[in-house]
């Protein structure tokens, strides 16, 4: 699209729509959200980048494959899941991890947000894999 409108609108909305994204990642665990939402808010910042700049542009500015970013999201929420079989406890059972911050106090890590993580990351590169394939069908 040659829309000089678009393209500024653009360059804009797509870092506001990404830290939306991460917002709503990092919120989902107590309230509404989460790697689902958070993938298509993503994904859907890339591909108006894709619509405004072109499809090439779109995967340059992504900088992993689609395939690769679901595949590694994949990988992520299968071993997030299975974590807790090797610590001996049941299937998906959240395991917590206390890291120590400077200051008082530690931040608190566990598998439920490296599963949403990867669910964050399968659901974008899904969805980015078939924008993509169909906008270059389009050109």
């Amino acid at each position: 699209m040659n829309s000089l409108i678009f393209k500024t609108a653009t360059r804009y909305l797509v870092p506001v729509l990404l830290v939306f994204a991460i917002h709503l990642l990092l919120r989902g665990h107590n309230a509404p959200g989460g790697g689902f939402a958070g993938g298509l808010v993503a994904a859907g910042g890339y591909t108006l980048y894709a619509l405004a700049f072109g499809v090439t542009a779109g995967r340059r500015t992504l900088r992993v494959s689609p395939e690769c970013l679901a595949g590694g999201g994949l990988l992520l929420a299968v071993i997030s899941a299975f974590a807790s079989l090797f610590a001996g406890k049941a299937f998906m059972t959240a395991l917590w991890f206390k890291i120590p911050m400077p200051g008082p106090g530690y931040l608190k890590l566990g598998t439920p947000f490296f599963f949403d993580l990867g669910v964050f990351a399968v659901v974008a590169g899904v969805v980015l894999l078939f924008v993509f394939s169909l906008m270059e069908v389009k050109e």
